[in-house]
């Protein structure tokens, strides 16, 4: 009992350890990105690659979760003779809850492991020394800017997954299963209105915000050579993943105190 008590004390201590290692991060990195050096092309390759570098895998998983979504929705309202319910209900999911979510946790898994390794492979072979040596802050040169290309980043990959989520959702449901045309294009205007969208794109910031805190803690602390960055990699992918999970329940909450569900029918 005794050992159980002890461990799990010691497991709270080393989580809010943890947590007290990001929130430092984050405020080091908040004060540097308003005082700091800005250096723009770095900036822009990242934007470049966080963006542009996901674009195929962001479009291919909301267009495809789109599509089956719709599929599944339709097998069940045909039942229940409410065909034209489909088109608000995959629009509000991909908007509120499908679009952010995946994009997150896709993200997470191309440009979060990125991060990490590049980082924690700098880290473990000094050059992260060598950047102060040479009077270069790392969270300058480092974590800045990739979180400008993050945060510039991720409400276009949301907004583009969510956008061919619904595109899809049409061509199966309009295309595929003659739905009338008119009763789909107008149930999702009736029912999505700027706060579903305004939702999507604020989850898809916060999600942002903590893939480049975590990967870039992860990366930061790397050591002990290849099987250090190997397992800060993996570390920051599933942190992330977990993160974007737990904090979109939370987010759920409080975002639909202040955007309900159907405020504008």
């Amino acid at each position: 009992m005794v050992n159980t008590i002890q461990s799990l004390g010691r497991g709270a201590l080393a989580f809010l350890n943890y947590l007290g290692q990001l929130a430092k991060l984050f405020a080091d990195t908040n004060v540097a990105l308003f005082i700091g050096v800005r250096r723009i092309a770095l900036i822009g390759r990242q934007i470049v690659s966080i963006g542009f570098g996901s674009q195929l895998v962001v479009v291919v998983t909301g267009a495809f979760t789109g599509a089956v979504f719709a599929a599944q929705t339709y097998f069940k309202f045909s039942d229940l003779g409410l065909e034209s319910g489909v088109g608000p209900v995959v629009s509000i999911a991909m908007c509120r809850e499908l679009g952010p979510v995946l994009t997150a946790l896709m993200v997470a898994g191309r440009v979060g492991a990125a991060m990490a390794a590049e980082i924690g492979t700098m880290k473990v072979t000094e050059q992260v020394d060598a950047l102060r040596a040479m009077g270069v802050h790392p969270l300058d040169y480092l974590v800045v800017p990739r979180a400008v290309g993050m945060f510039f980043s991720m409400p276009l990959l949301v907004a583009e997954a969510t956008g061919f989520g619904i595109a899809a959702s049409y061509l199966i449901t309009v295309q595929g299963f003659n739905v009338p045309f008119v009763w789909y294009d107008s149930q999702i205007r009736a029912f999505t209105d700027l706060g579903d969208i305004s939702i999507g794109m604020i989850k898809g910031v916060v999600f942002g915000g903590l893939i480049v805190l975590i990967s870039c803690h992860q990366g930061l602390n790397a050591s002990n050579g290849a099987v250090g960055v190997g397992k800060s990699t993996t570390a920051a992918v599933v942190i992330s993943s977990l993160a974007i999970l737990i904090s979109n329940f939370f987010l759920s909450l409080l975002l639909n105190y202040f955007f309900p569900l159907g405020s504008s029918a």
